[in-house]
């Protein structure tokens, strides 16, 4: 629920929210903002975007009682899932021909009366696209593969190339037809399909057709093995093809003249799809391929994608955000093609645009960073793995290399300053240098109360007893070979450890010494760690003309 502190009439709500309150679909609220005259006047937002007041939205639907009833498209969803289950793509095709009115329809009485309901209130395309969106929403929460999902939609209408009002534009795997009509919006464009599925093509024609888009086409069939279209050239193919496939009709399909680029091994079924698709685009037409990551990097497909960027028909390849697929955690690509507009390939392009957005939020911008993107020669391109993955092709992002070699370098300068201070001052001493004097073991402080242990290290638990006394003598080079092993393990022996017998204001007196030696080793870890940065950022910024030598 959106919160605006601004607005004097409370929360306000967007529509999406009013549908899940009523429990009806977005159309359906699009529909009543349509039809009733005294449904509440937007509060807020944008003219694409209104916000309602939560208020009124609630003394609304209580007038109405739409938030306390199923309403008549709830209870024909709910009939449908009874009847259809599982073949609920089947039963979306019976009730959108009934719907459009084609002869010989027959669906179960139960599910024509609730139709027959609703079309008094609904118009037919209100309600076949309520019905769609209660399926995709369904089969988005049920991690389904049957439709494309609306994220990879949104992706690839945002890189889709701008089309003339006349475009053709292909699905050759159009599912119910989500990508191919939400693509191709305008009204004089010609669309045209291929499903294998038939109930799903059927449906899709009915959906188009009840939306009134004359211009749209869609036959059931096999894409690879029975192209519907073989004289088709488009402006724009886009699709979303079965991934991980192998059995796709290779064997059969050896000889086929779609094989322009090379033929696809029976593990790289994506690379056939995008064939197929290429070969359907007119001379300067586009392909927008919906990729698994690891297509870009198969070995089995590196003959291929060699071809595609050797042809300069490869022209940019976009890692979607994590997240956009709803039906896998996968990464997922967005291959864009170009088909050269002649044949001596004066228009080739001499660079591939990779662009990362895998940290980028899946339902936030699109627009990438300038760090987010490279135009990579293809010279760089063909190697031995022809990997065209854009994470792997990035330049990190600029870097101040003047400011950070200043700054670490006055960090390295302050702690080594802070070391000599840290040094403890020490004066010589009248003893041996050994522990052969008055000594006491670590385990019979330990049996008499005066040592406990926290993990394996041996602390203080008594006033008679300096902590940083007792640990530094421990860490002595002595005691650090009776408790270092043959093979160079150390681990403390409670046994043989011994320490000093002193009082405790001269345990005290070693104990400070002892902790400035402590802060001192680790002001020397310091120093080491910012050494190596510094000798880094010196060397990179030399090396890339961001450093020059003083003169």
């Amino acid at each position: 629920m959106t919160d605006t502190a601004a607005s004097s009439v409370g929360p306000l709500v967007t529509g999406a929210e009013i549908a899940r309150l009523a429990g009806v679909t977005r159309a359906a609220v699009s529909n009543w903002r349509r039809r009733y005259d005294d449904f509440p006047a937007p509060a807020g937002g944008a003219a694409n975007s209104p916000l309602y007041s939560l208020a009124e939205v609630q003394e609304w639907l209580d007038k109405q009682r739409k938030g306390q009833e199923v309403s008549p498209e709830v209870e024909l969803w709910q009939a449908m899932r009874a009847v259809y289950g599982e073949q609920m793509i089947g039963g979306l095709a019976q009730v959108a021909a009934v719907l459009a009115g084609t002869a010989g329809t027959v669906v179960p009485d139960d599910i024509a009366a609730r139709i027959r309901g609703l079309a008094r209130t609904e118009t037919p395309a209100g309600v076949v696209s309520g019905l769609t969106e209660r399926f995709m929403d369904s089969a988005r929460r049920a991690g389904s593969d049957q439709i494309t999902p609306e994220r990879v939609v949104r992706a690839v209408r945002y890189f889709a190339p701008e089309l003339s009002s006349e475009a053709t534009v292909f699905d050759p795997a159009c599912g119910i037809g989500v990508l191919l009509l939400s693509v191709a919006s305008g009204a004089g464009m010609r669309c045209r399909g291929q499903e294998l599925d038939a109930d799903s093509a059927q449906f899709a024609q009915l959906r188009a057709d009840l939306l009134g888009r004359t211009g749209v086409h869609i036959v059931a069939g096999d894409s690879l093995r029975a192209d519907e279209w073989p004289d088709l050239k488009a402006d724009l193919v886009v699709c979303d093809p079965p991934a991980g496939v192998t059995e796709w009709g290779r064997e059969e399909l050896l000889l086929d003249s779609r094989w322009d680029l090379g033929t696809p091994s029976k593990a790289e079924g994506e690379l056939a799809w995008l064939q197929h698709a290429y070969a359907h685009t007119v001379p300067g037409g586009h392909v927008l391929m919906v990729m698994p990551a690891s297509v870009a990097y198969r070995k089995a497909g590196r003959r291929i994608r060699a071809e595609l960027v050797r042809r300069g028909v490869v022209r940019q390849v976009i890692a979607l955000p994590s997240g956009t697929a709803t039906s896998h955690a996968l990464p997922v690509h967005l291959w864009c093609l170009r088909r050269p507009e002649n044949t001596a390939g004066a228009d080739t392009n001499h660079t591939v645009r990779m662009v990362d957005l895998t940290d980028n939020s899946p339902d936030g911008d699109l627009e990438p960073r300038p760090d987010q993107v490279a135009d990579v020669p293809l010279i760089e391109l063909l190697d031995d793995t022809v990997d065209l993955t854009p994470g792997c092709h990035l330049r990190p992002p600029h870097r101040d290399y003047p400011g950070e070699y200043a700054a670490l370098r006055k960090e390295l300068q302050d702690q080594i300053r802070l070391l000599i201070a840290l040094l403890p001052g020490l004066a010589p001493g009248g003893g041996s240098g050994s522990l052969d004097g008055a000594t006491t073991s670590v385990a019979d402080l330990a049996r008499a109360g005066l040592v406990t242990y926290e993990g394996q290290d041996p602390v203080s638990a008594s006033e008679q007893l300096d902590t940083d006394y007792l640990q530094g003598f421990l860490r002595s080079t002595a005691n650090a070979r009776r408790s270092t092993s043959v093979s160079g393990t150390y681990r403390l022996d409670g046994r043989g450890a011994r320490i000093p017998r002193m009082g405790i204001d001269d345990q005290r007196r070693y104990g400070s010494a002892f902790r400035a030696l402590l802060a001192f080793e680790e002001g020397m870890r310091r120093v080491d760690e910012l050494s190596r940065q510094l000798a880094e950022v010196a060397r990179d910024g030399l090396a890339t003309g961001a450093l020059t030598p003083e003169q």
